[in-house]
């Protein structure tokens, strides 16, 4: 019988779409909870300087501009209104109007206790500016490459031609539900982040479609190295070998090889031996199945390759791990 076209566990056909897949695989495996940190109401001069903290985070300036400095970055990235920062990896940063304001160092807490309470307010008597910021917390270190080599600062400006409507409209969103006092407000806000997240991360994977010089993230927009990207994420339990995988993108098998490691930043079997290893983890963490049925799920022939293998990749045994990782 033929399937239902409204089936929501099919898979997508078009090369962009499975790019956007392999993008949600990526995230889904890192276990992303929003922590909001909510609206800034600053009036020059004025300063805000975040700790550093492992997960992402997302800054969007509403009102006026400010002044991005991320550690180990070097310069600074100066903002407009309308203009969304990502930090894909986190990190310590500082904002501030000017580059000799004086610093406001938020305490671990501010941000969540004043969460629900309307706008945090800090500065002087001059210029304002309003700002939306969120972070999201990582329930697993990011280990594929796809992630990693993302950059440091992801800027979207919000005159580029290149940013998508769809962004646009959720950063409306978010920007007038982070003035709301109505109920539900902060719920909606940190949904609208975790969009918004994902919008930047698909904008930055796009932009650069068809000349993509970057490893990482932007080998989804190369159609056949997206197209094996895909494969590999949506059937890991496959036995791909260089020549198949070639087969299926319509490339020769030495052509495609190079293409893959320039574009992704690894040969194409050490990607699906990296990618095995954390749908594993992923599996021992989130579900029930016995270790003899997690190997050929992600493509091991016997219980004790893959034991010998995820020992390799974590340091620890896949039992030792799922004990230590369980959810609670």
């Amino acid at each position: 019988m033929a399937s239902s076209p409204n089936k929501l566990t099919d898979r997508p056909s078009t090369l962009e779409e499975q790019g956007a897949d392999v993008l949600a695989e990526v995230l889904d495996t890192l276990r992303l909870s929003t922590r909001m940190h909510g609206r800034f109401e600053l009036f020059a001069p004025w300063g805000l300087q975040f700790g550093t903290s492992p997960g992402a985070h997302i800054i969007l300036v509403a009102r006026g501009g400010a002044r991005l400095e991320v550690e180990g970055v070097p310069g600074a990235l100066e903002l407009c209104a309308g203009d969304l920062a990502v930090l894909p990896h986190g990190g310590g940063h500082t904002l501030r109007d000017a580059e000799d304001s004086p610093v406001h160092v938020l305490e671990h807490g501010a941000c969540a206790s004043a969460r629900g309470k309307g706008a945090i307010r800090l500065g002087g008597d001059g210029e304002r500016t309003t700002l939306v910021a969120a972070s999201f917390q990582l329930g697993v270190a990011p280990r594929t490459l796809l992630f990693k080599e993302l950059p440091r600062v992801l800027h979207l400006a919000a005159d580029d031609a290149a940013t998508a409507p769809s962004l646009a409209s959720t950063v409306q969103l978010l920007l007038t539900e982070s003035a709301s006092s109505h109920p539900g407000a902060t719920v909606i806000m940190s949904r609208l982040a975790d969009i918004l997240l994902v919008q930047a991360l698909r904008a930055h994977i796009m932009k650069s479609e068809g000349s993509c010089r970057e490893a990482g993230m932007r080998a989804l927009a190369d159609p056949p190295i997206g197209k094996a990207l895909a494969l590999i994420h949506a059937r890991p339990e496959e036995p791909w070998t260089v020549e198949s995988l070639a087969s299926a993108v319509a490339l020769s098998r030495s052509g495609f090889a190079a293409r893959f490691s320039e574009l992704v930043g690894e040969p194409p079997l050490e990607y699906l031996a990296g990618w095995r290893m954390i749908k594993a983890a992923q599996l021992l963490r989130e579900s029930e199945l016995p270790l003899s049925e997690v190997a050929p799920a992600i493509g091991y022939q016997s219980e004790a390759s893959f034991n010998r293998a995820f020992k390799r990749w974590d340091g620890t045994a896949p039992g030792a791990y799922r004990r230590s990782h369980r959810r609670a």
